[in-house]
């Protein structure tokens, strides 16, 4: 690479270059500029900007002079988006539950990283992410449409490593603060009916997850926490339960060893207790009195893992496991679009169509507050209101007869 002519008058230390290549000259325009001393040998540290013409190189200038002048200059690097994703990993996930890790981690593989991971973290702009989550919306040969949610959970990984990134010098701003998210569409809760609920009883009779998908549905826990119920927190005299974890599916790669299962906190990681119905406390000592039974039977090849529900030789059944055993049974009852979820959804309407206030299905559910149980579930308390003013102008009509 060689030098040529002097900057041209009043242009400063810009220069033009020129490269040979092939036998060929391409030339080009270049400019130093001071960043800063070593404290070590108070020489200057200088960087260098290049373009085609000598009046983008001038105006790149300008704007460098003015970011240091301000105290916003970024240095420039070739860290792209993907190599910032997998340092924000390493470094900075530390204070984050496994299992939010995991879901992390997935998110950065299998979306962020395919769709901007090639690109400077320095360039990076409002733009370029608009365009990738737009076109994650729509369907293509390649792949599927991802949901508006899906989309948005995208987005909350995303801004979180360029949060830090800024914070760390590495960008001016969040290019991802700009966007434009998607409006999610809300599921409409589908519980399982009277009718559905007395078929479920009567094709779970005898099943191996009988005691397991019918303590879900009559305690609203989740697949993951009812999976990780152990014993020591379940008091079969006063039927109190105390929910403090969930077995959870933890990436490799997260805990470093085979096993993909944990016992990790719940959900929003808050702790409640329980007290369940006498029918649920029956389920429960009929689950202990097999494991106890198979605990003599397997002797030293069974499993103590402290669990409530396990298979024959006390190992942990995971919320996959249990998931597959109740679309079985619901799909051969026709009812085949139910979901182990909706197990949940039938245990909170139940509950609110019997009496119970909002408050204590919040509670019992987990729910941060009361706001989302009544937005999750508000179409049954409307209902609730019809039903009362049916009854009191029966009661009306009765007295005024």
């Amino acid at each position: 690479m060689a030098s040529s002519k002097k900057s041209a008058a009043g242009c400063g230390n810009i220069r033009k270059k020129v490269v040979k290549k092939n036998g060929k000259e391409y030339p080009y325009w270049e400019a130093r500029y001071t960043v800063g001393y070593d404290h070590g040998t108070g020489k200057q540290i200088q960087k260098s900007i290049t373009g085609k013409t000598q009046k983008e190189v001038a105006q790149k200038l300008k704007e460098l002079t003015a970011a240091l002048d301000a105290g916003t200059y970024i240095a420039p690097n070739k860290t792209t988006v993907g190599q910032w994703l997998d340092t924000w990993q390493a470094e900075y996930l530390g204070a984050v539950k496994l299992s939010t890790v995991s879901s992390y981690q997935a998110t950065i593989k299998n979306h962020i990283k395919p769709g901007l991971g090639a690109i400077k973290l320095e360039s990076l702009t409002t733009q370029d992410i608009q365009e990738f989550y737009n076109s994650r919306l729509k369907c293509d040969e390649k792949r599927e449409s991802l949901s508006p949610k899906t989309v948005k959970n995208i987005h909350g990984v995303l801004h979180k490593a360029l949060h830090q990134a800024m914070l760390n010098g590495l960008i001016r701003s969040n290019p991802s603060d700009a966007c434009v998210l998607p409006k999610a569409i809300k599921k409409k809760v589908k519980p399982l009916n009277e009718e559905q609920i007395a078929a479920l009883l009567k094709a779970l009779k005898g099943h191996k997850y009988e005691n397991l998908i019918l303590t879900a549905l009559f305690t609203g826990l989740r697949e993951g926490e009812v999976c990780g119920l152990k014993w020591d927190c379940v008091n079969l005299e006063s039927g109190a339960i105390l929910v403090d974890k969930q077995l959870q599916s933890i990436r490799k790669s997260v805990r470093g060893d085979r096993d993909k299962y944990a016992l990790v906190p719940t959900k929003n990681g808050k702790e409640r207790y329980l007290t369940v119905a006498p029918f649920v406390v029956e389920l429960l000592k009929k689950e202990k009195a097999k494991q106890d039974s198979n605990r003599k039977l397997f002797e030293g090849g069974y499993e103590d893992t402290g669990l409530v529900f396990t298979d024959e030789i006390g190992r942990r059944i995971t919320p996959q496991a249990a998931y597959r055993a109740f679309k079985l049974v619901v799909t051969e009852l026709g009812f085949e679009t139910a979901r182990f979820h909706d197990l949940r959804h039938s245990f909170a309407v139940a509950s609110l169509r019997s009496g119970d206030d909002v408050k204590t299905v919040q509670e019992n559910l987990g729910h941060a507050t009361s706001a989302f149980t009544l937005d999750v579930y508000g179409h049954v308390t409307e209902q609730m209101k019809v039903e009362s003013a049916n009854r009191m102008e029966a009661f009306i009509q009765s007295v005024s007869a």
